[in-house]
């Protein structure tokens, strides 16, 4: 079942909730509110399933995959074992891409949420008043409305750039073959995991950031190890400098051209690809009609309970201006559609919101980084290297760390992981800095041996002994077991 036309007993009626956008964040609204019992109508133009699915975390990590497998059969005689003459099908690995999209593409169709009891229209929406809005040209009314537009790769404003046909991370899936040289620019998460995937294909890339190094929102320790895979993959990384100029004769026909940085160095390419950050969906949406606010950038304002300032109509998602992941758009959907639908209060929980950048090696991180901890006195941070966590060294990669923040009480309000399956030990990591878990109750925990895994528990328990050797623990300690001493000896005596 496609998304079809309004009737007009859909039109007629009036809506418990109308979401607008079929991305991540309104198909899971829509879905928990069509459980909860409410009648929802999702306008959506062009296709449901939204960036993850079509442009971003399904096809990038895809692409990862085969790049991935790529540079572990070139780099496999370092475990003994000959790999010779590798060779990359580009356009295998495309078809790769497309066909996890076409996977799980039926999950997010509209017949999947029909059969969730949503009603879903290939339209675009506006809203032409405070409780309603003109959906496929028709005029409908609702109790509760959502915003779930998502947002779009913003361009930089560098001269002769528009002309060189740069690819964004919408756009790069259209490529029928690998380009030769491939110019980054944005050096955050997608633009090193493509650089690094495309890298590992077979392209020479170049990674162009304007701050002072790359994944400047993570540990510099981290950064920097992902920086050095980067190189040992062939990338080229400049940091603390911005392209001023894009020039080139045949930029219009092929894209190919020179990059002039601000320091003078002359890049050339035969494509762009910008990462630089995005932008909101919000124009065109009748928001000042709706009596919906935006800030200076165009994000809508939201309150913690993901309200917008008409009472009747919400966000959720990149819309509102929140770490834009998939995992928080679908957390902020459930619970905006909640809130909307039953009434609720709940808030948006910011302490525990983990984040994943998809490199070998992975970076991944939750709550108070290491700058953070170091700014207060009364924060800790404990690390492990990864050569003393066994899995890693069984599989040659002991290029990372595990680092645990902690409180004074030995809770757990950070973490940052970087390693081969980083992102999967963050779960538990998460779930600590969520619930206030100390490094004791981690400690307590019996982890499976031998996992990456391990360097969290290690760290644990390192600094739960540590805790143990300080003095008024080990008072402590020194009583019970003098207690437990005399407690013997008197009963060997009574017998």
């Amino acid at each position: 079942m496609s998304a079809g036309e309004l009737d007009p007993p859909d039109a007629a009626r009036v809506w418990d909730l109308l979401v607008i956008g079929g991305g991540t964040a309104g198909i899971v609204a829509a879905r928990t509110a069509a459980a909860l019992g409410a009648r929802v109508l999702m306008a959506e133009h062009r296709r449901t399933g939204g960036d993850c699915l079509w442009t971003g975390c399904v096809p990038s990590k895809s692409l990862l995959a085969a790049a991935g497998a790529a540079a572990t059969a070139r780099g496999a005689d370092r475990l003994g074992v000959s790999v010779e003459q590798v060779r990359v099908d580009f356009a295998a690995v495309m078809a790769h891409v497309r066909a996890a999209i076409g996977a799980i593409e039926p999950q997010d169709s509209p017949r999947a949420l029909a059969e969730a009891g949503v009603r879903v229209v290939q339209a675009t929406a506006r809203f032409t008043g405070r409780d309603r809005a003109e959906v496929d040209g028709v005029t409908v009314r609702f109790r509760q409305a959502l915003v779930a537009t998502g947002s779009e790769p913003s361009l930089p404003p560098v001269p002769g750039l528009a002309d060189a046909l740069p690819l964004t991370s919408d756009t790069v899936w259209e490529l029928t073959t690998l380009p030769a040289r491939l110019l980054v620019l944005g050096g955050g998460s997608i633009g090193c995991e493509l650089g690094q995937a495309f890298a590992r294909l077979g392209a020479r890339v170049d990674i162009v950031e304007a701050v002072v190094r790359i994944l400047p929102r993570e540990d510099t320790d981290a950064a920097e190890l992902v920086a050095a895979a980067l190189r040992q993959d062939g990338v080229g990384v400049h940091t603390g400098v911005a392209v001023d100029e894009v020039t080139g004769s045949d930029t219009a026909e092929r894209g190919c051209g020179v990059a002039r940085l601000a320091d003078g160095t002359e890049i050339g390419f035969d494509r762009i690809l910008v990462a630089v950050g995005r932008r909101p969906h919000s124009r065109d949406l009748g928001l000042d009609a709706a009596g919906v606010a935006v800030d200076g950038r165009g994000y809508l304002c939201v309150d913690g309970h993901l309200r917008t300032t008409n009472r009747r109509i919400w966000a959720a998602g990149d819309v509102t201006g929140h770490p834009q992941f998939t995992h928080t758009a679908g957390v902020h959907g459930s619970l905006a559609a909640a809130n909307a639908v039953l009434g609720l209060r709940r808030r948006v929980d910011v302490t525990a919101m983990p984040r994943v950048t998809f490199t070998a090696p992975e970076v991944a991180a939750v709550g108070v980084g290491l700058a953070d901890a170091r700014r207060h006195a009364r924060l800790s941070a404990r690390t492990t290297p990864h050569e003393r966590v066994d899995r890693a060294v069984t599989d040659g990669a002991t290029n990372g760390f595990t680092r645990l923040v902690l409180d004074p009480r030995g809770r757990i309000v950070g973490a940052t992981v970087v390693g081969p399956r980083a992102g999967e030990v963050l779960g538990e990591l998460t779930l600590a800095v969520r619930r206030g878990l100390r490094t004791r109750d981690l400690a307590g925990t019996v982890h499976p041996y031998p996992t990456y895994g391990y360097g969290a528990w290690d760290t644990a328990i390192a600094d739960a002994r540590a805790r143990l050797r300080g003095p008024a623990a080990a008072r402590t300690v020194k009583a019970l077991a003098n207690l437990r001493r005399h407690w013997i000896d008197l009963r060997d005596r009574r017998r």
